[in-house]
């Protein structure tokens, strides 16, 4: 047991979380994601148990978002198809614990392309399998420096 350290985040992901260098990226991503498959080349963790939301708290409790970019934290936008019938409250909640841990709040946030998504995915370091239930709640995470 260490102290001040959130328990949700099992020695594996610690162990992640500090490999991880400069401008490395994390997904974490929503039961539907397709994290496997995405995943091929990189390390894929199961928290199945667990939603995105707390996950996203307690890794930004010891993760630094990189400043030299201007959207360090990237959500997957709707489809075309989906603008206006889908709701993604999740991406307020995403944008109140962004702004808990970083001063540009949700100025960090940014959206791409869900195939783009599925590009940029494939080239993290991370990449962890949640049990969200909500969609469109994958995000990705641009590690920083500590200062």
């Amino acid at each position: 047991m260490l102290k001040g350290i959130p328990k949700i985040l099992s020695p594996e992901l610690l162990k992640v979380l500090c490999e991880m260098g400069h401008s490395d990226r994390i997904c974490i991503a929503d039961g539907n994601f397709p994290a496997e498959s995405m995943g091929r080349d990189c390390i894929v963790l199961r928290m199945d148990g667990h939603g995105v939301p707390e996950i996203l708290d307690a890794i930004l409790e010891v993760f630094p978002l990189d400043t030299y970019v201007e959207k360090p934290v990237t959500l997957m936008q709707l489809m075309d198809c989906d603008i206006g019938k889908v709701p993604t409250p999740i991406w307020d909640t995403y944008a109140e614990i962004v702004a808990k841990h970083d001063e540009r709040g949700s100025a960090a946030v940014g959206n791409i392309d869900r195939f783009d998504f599925y590009d940029e995915a494939k080239k993290c370091y991370c990449i962890i399998a949640t049990g969200e239930s909500a969609v469109y709640a994958n995000v990705m995470l641009q590690k920083g420096v500590v200062k």
